[in-house]
């Protein structure tokens, strides 16, 4: 079984400074569904794992969170595809949680729940903390440009050897070719 871990928000929808706040908010990468898709008939198990410290914060409640990913869902379920999981921090910076990337805590959720090692996982982000949690699990950090992907690149720092693509449709291409080159 192959898996793969993905940030939500600038990976998969367009992120925001002031939080995805509801449903109507919540607009898809374009590419993005389709390369969730290509992924789950390529065999692989797909994973969100995503901070959504606005719940902390009171932008929106667990109802709206929940109804943004009834949205994320569906829109795959009309594709054939399905998430085997989506994991997220409620929390904010100041609840000194384990969950909140990037620290490990989701990653091992993830693990536990399905019981798997995730060493050499793929784990797509658009952040430093994304790519911080991953290898605190020794996955694969991969880089998107999309979301906060170009600010976290003009920083540099924490990304060496980590590839980078244009966003998740590029990342997933550039997976299946090289697992058909495995083959």
């Amino acid at each position: 079984m192959k898996w793969i871990i993905l940030d939500r928000d600038g990976v998969i929808n367009y992120d925001s400074d002031d939080y995805i706040r509801s449903v109507e908010e919540f607009v898809f990468i374009p590419g993005s569904v389709e390369a969730i898709t290509r992924l789950c008939k390529a065999g692989y198990r797909v994973v969100v794992a995503t901070n959504q410290s606005g719940v902390a914060r009171g932008y929106f409640d667990l109802a709206t969170l929940e109804a943004i990913h009834a949205r994320l869902r569906q829109a795959l379920a009309e594709q054939g595809a399905e998430l085997a999981g989506i994991f997220y921090c409620p929390h904010g910076p100041e609840d000194q949680c384990d969950c909140r990337k990037p620290r490990p805590g989701l990653m091992h959720q993830i693990a536990r729940t399905f019981h798997i090692d995730l060493r050499g996982v793929p784990a797509i982000g658009d952040s430093l903390r994304d790519l911080q949690a991953a290898q605190a699990v020794q996955a694969k950090p991969i880089l998107v440009r999309t979301g906060k992907g170009e600010r976290t690149l003009a920083r540099g720092a924490g990304l060496e050897g980590i590839p980078v693509y244009d966003d998740l449709a590029g990342a997933v291409e550039a997976l299946l070719t090289a697992d058909r080159g495995r083959a």
